[in-house]
Formats: structure tokens, C-alpha cells, sequence
């Protein structure tokens, strides 16, 4: 499993026009899941996120958590992080789980975060959507559970 994770000033994720979820500050999270991802991937990723210390504190040093700054999460679903270049120029995304799979753990995934007492905004699983977002800093952080 691989987030990408971006400290958002504000964010808003679109389908058809219309905004289907919205927070205001805190984290933009680009989830990926593999065949092989399980349940104590989404934890390992989860207990990190929530107590990463990347937002500033009173000395603008990076030491504060999301938990810390009452932040929340805009969580969006991201097969293409899974993207295989190394041969041609069309990637492949044989290594991103099938739907059915990445759903179950892209929900599961979620759950941890608001049982972390982070309010959590999503995207439509499998649906085109448009990410508008404004970076803080920029601060973008990329996570991989198999780093565990």
C-alpha cells in the first residue's frame, strides 16, 4: 500500500461537476493498494500518518501532527501509483489491485483514519474525478507499508 500524502491548506474532490468531498486543512492522501495488501498494511499506514510531525509549530519547525492541529483528511483513491514505466512508453498497472480488493481496503483504510478521530472526506472509488488543492509549503510525503 502507498500513500501520497500532501499538507493541504484546502482541497475539494469532483465528479461530474460536483464537489463529493471537502476539507479545509490538513492532509490529501492518494491511496494505492496492491494484490497482496492487507489489513496491517492500512494500520501501519495509518498510525504513521496520523503522528507524522509535518505542520509547524509556534517556531515554524515541522513538529506537529495532524492529530495535533485538528486536521482532517481527504482521502482519494489512486490505482495509478502502481504504475509499472520500466518497458514502452504506456505504463501498466498489473501490479494495482483488482477493484473489488482495492475498494475493500481503500474503506477499510478510511475507517482507521476517522477511528483516530480524523474526520475523513472521500473521493468515488473507480470514478474520473478532479483534485483541486492548494499545498502548504509544498510538504508532500510518500509512505509505503512495505517500508514496515
Amino acid at each position: 500500500m502507498k500513500a501520497v500524502i500532501q499538507r493541504a491548506n484546502s482541497s475539494s474532490v469532483s465528479v461530474e461537476g460536483e464537489i463529493v468531498g471537502e476539507i479545509d486543512h490538513g492532509f490529501v492522501i492518494l491511496l494505492g493498494v496492491t494484490h497482496d495488501d492487507t489489513e496491517e498494511d492500512a494500520l501501519y499506514l495509518v498510525n504513521k500518518l496520523v503522528h507524522l510531525r509535518i505542520f509547524e509549530d509556534e517556531n515554524e519547525k515541522m513538529n506537529l501532527s495532524l492529530k495535533d492541529v485538528s486536521g482532517k483528511v481527504l482521502s482519494i483513491s489512486q490505482f495509478t501509483l502502481f504504475a509499472d514505466t520500466r518497458k514502452g512508453r504506456r505504463p501498466n498497472f498489473l501490479e494495482a489491485a483488482k477493484p473489488d480488493h482495492a475498494d475493500k481496503m481503500y474503506r477499510h483504510f478510511n475507517q482507521l483514519i476517522e477511528e483516530q478521530d480524523v474526520r475523513v472526506e472521500t473521493g468515488k472509488f473507480g470514478e474520473m474525478m478532479n483534485v483541486q488543492l492548494t499545498n502548504q509549503g509544498p510538504v508532500t510525503i510518500i509512505l509505503d507499508s512495505k517500508d514496515k
